[in-house]
């Protein structure tokens, strides 16, 4: 498999330079001034003419304090207003010009401006809570950006290249971790899902992170920079606890690379990985599965490392859940292993970008959790000079 260019992390929203992004999304308009201007006109001589024909036994027109209300939850607070005061200059100009009592009109003109300035108020309430969850998702999906390193990577034995999708709904953010670590011994690759969503999530992501950039450098054995990492991961339970937050576990695969035929591998609890080599993806049985990180006093056994076959010309494709759990509109789970056969002779970025596609038309572009996919293809003699000065080069031109 040839090693291509540079490939981008995904893709930032754009804003306007200077505008906050929650108050960018929260405060936008969901429907345009003129449409709005044109189904009030329409609605109000709709309902005005039907008042008329009604008379006096049925009067329509003050069912109209319902649509700042509506419009409240749709609108911006400018164009709630609008309707509020449009709304209530209907209701007391035609009051006014009826002929009833003269508290029924006040009560009346009383009571639709009320009802205006509570929609008003609801409006600036929705955007208000709209704005700060928006700056909550903003902000994790950030810090899970920048403790992540951008891809690919490409290191002495393999080019890791990626794909990395977080879920940018606040309640949903994820915690999938990756990292690739040239050291002494090779390069140590782990990939990992943290149990649960949210802050607390990407926190024992991070501590994970930690340890494994730490141990992978220093221990000479994979093993033991996955027993490292399992340390890591219990003394962050330990502090949670502390703060009355939930404890948690991490599925993790790491792998090490010497730049041999073979690649060593230590599964604590995660998907296996997928081989793809002469056209066709085989998924790599592993018989070492061991419990995931934080969890080795329920396991009994120490974690042992295991050789996989790593040939030449070919990749190892690892990843999260979020790939195979994945689900279209029926619920059917996406096919992983009956798509990816079909992409197996392809490059690491061609891969890449056919599970992204085909993931978002598989599921409609819904999604309830993070996507992280690494290909780890082998490093050719003499590719690392040029794989180094195409990346760089494509990070001047960025």
């Amino acid at each position: 498999m040839v090693m291509g260019l540079r490939r981008p992390t995904a893709a930032r929203r754009p804003q306007l330079p200077g505008a906050d992004p929650g108050e960018t999304a929260a405060g936008a308009a969901r429907i345009g001034n003129w449409a709005l201007a044109l189904w009030l006109l329409l609605l109000t001589v709709v309902v005005v003419l039907l008042d008329a024909l009604t008379g006096t036994d049925l009067p329509l027109i003050p069912l109209m304090v319902v649509v700042p209300a509506l419009a409240s939850v749709f609108c911006t607070v400018r164009q709630t207003t609008a309707v509020a005061v449009w709304v209530t200059l209907v209701v007391v100009g035609s009051r006014i010009a009826s002929t009833g009592a003269f508290w029924d009109v006040v009560f009346l003109i009383g009571f639709t401006a009320l009802a205006s300035a509570l929609g008003v108020v609801a409006c600036a309430a929705r955007i208000r809570h709209a704005t700060e969850v928006a700056r909550l998702r903003s902000a994790a999906v950030a810090l899970q950006r920048q403790i992540l390193r951008p891809l690919p990577i490409v290191t002495r034995q393999i080019c890791a290249h990626g794909l990395y999708e977080p879920i940018e709904e606040d309640r949903f953010v994820g915690g999938d971790i990756y990292e690739v670590v040239q050291s002494p011994h090779g390069t140590r690759v782990i990939i990992g899902d943290v149990q649960g969503k949210g802050l607390p999530a990407i926190g024992a992501g991070f501590a994970a992170l930690g340890a494994f950039r730490e141990a992978a450098v220093r221990e000479p054995e994979l093993a033991a920079v996955a027993d490292a990492v399992e340390d890591a991961v219990v003394r962050h339970n330990a502090f949670s606890a502390e703060t009355g937050e939930e404890e948690r576990f991490v599925t993790a695969l790491l792998l090490c690379f010497d730049g041999g035929d073979r690649a060593q591998a230590v599964n604590c609890g995660h998907l296996p990985p997928r081989l793809l080599h002469d056209g066709a993806a085989t998924a790599v049985t592993l018989y070492r599965t061991s419990v995931p990180l934080g969890m080795a006093d329920l396991g009994g056994e120490a974690r042992v490392a295991e050789w996989v076959g790593f040939p030449p010309g070919s990749a190892l494709l690892v990843f999260t859940d979020g790939v195979t759990e994945a689900r279209d509109a029926a619920g059917d789970f996406y096919p992983f292993d009956d798509r990816l056969g079909g992409w197996a002779g392809c490059e690491p970025d061609q891969v890449l970008d056919a599970i992204q596609a085909d993931l978002q038309s598989f599921s409609g572009g819904v999604r309830r959790d993070d996507i992280a996919v690494l290909v780890l293809s082998r490093q050719q003699d003499g590719g690392n000079a040029a794989a180094h000065g195409r990346t760089n080069q494509h990070l001047h031109r960025s």
